[in-house]
């Protein structure tokens, strides 16, 4: 154990997320194959009041729901999503592209099954998670976010959950999956330098009256004095020697 601690110590200060993503730096690299998301509806499971956020969690027993190729190496199963968000709708998403700070985002949280058989062990390495990214712009009212909406009532304490079937979350997603990507970390503790981040180019429209529900969630339990959640976005961290490499010649907005 001490061996290896002290060898993911090393570098546990260089590769943190999220980052400034640069558009005019970010490398088009032409090995880079688009990104297959294959979801099954029928893996969803619940959504959980986490104190922090919400995680809706799928089952991830089995490769049903899985995303490959883009920048990785075999199969990757989804485990859960959840969302980051700020206090007001200025500020609130993690990753910040050229200096753009979008309102919330959404992270897709998948583990390497190919290589490591439990989603813990997955996390103590380099190649052990993979999430997708997910800008939320405010526009139109979301549908598909709405559905998860809906259920936030059940889950408004921390350690709350409710009951989640059949959710579509490829509906979620943009058309357009040109993404961005860079070798990262959970944005959470541990801070575990284990995530290859696919960073989706095109973001997802949220209305501001939608956003607002996200901000009503307690991080409190159920007998405790009720403190929202109003905002759970960690800052921007250093570069160091990373650079971000994108799936397309033309860099979105």
């Amino acid at each position: 154990m001490g061996a290896s601690h002290s060898h993911r110590n090393k570098h546990c200060h260089s590769h943190q997320s999220p980052i400034n993503i640069c558009t005019k730096k970010a490398r088009h690299d032409p090995i880079l194959k688009p990104l297959n998301i294959q979801y099954d509806s029928k893996t969803s499971k619940r959504i959980v009041n986490m104190g922090h956020c919400f995680n809706v969690e799928f089952d991830d027993t089995a490769d049903m729901s899985v995303i490959n190729d883009g920048p990785l190496t075999g199969k990757y199963r989804l485990r859960q999503f959840h969302f980051h968000w700020g206090s007001t709708d200025a500020d609130g998403s993690e990753h910040v592209i050229d200096g753009k700070v979008y309102p919330a985002e959404l992270h897709i949280v998948h583990w390497n099954s190919h290589r490591y058989p439990t989603f813990e062990e997955a996390a103590k390495h380099p190649d052990g998670l993979a999430v997708i990214g997910v800008l939320l712009k405010i526009g139109e009212k979301n549908p598909v976010l709405q559905t998860i909406i809906d259920n936030l009532g059940q889950v408004k304490t921390k350690g709350k959950e409710h009951m989640l079937i059949k959710y579509e979350l490829s509906s979620m997603l943009p058309k357009d999956l040109n993404y961005w990507t860079y070798p990262g970390s959970l944005t959470t503790e541990p801070y575990f330098e284990c995530v290859t981040w696919i960073v989706l180019q095109h973001a997802i429209p949220i209305s501001s009256a939608q956003l607002t529900q996200f901000r009503g969630l307690l991080c409190t339990a159920e007998n405790e004095k009720p403190v929202p959640i109003l905002e759970n976005h960690r800052r921007v961290q250093r570069l160091h020697d990373r650079v971000a490499r994108s799936s397309c010649t033309v860099n979105h907005k």
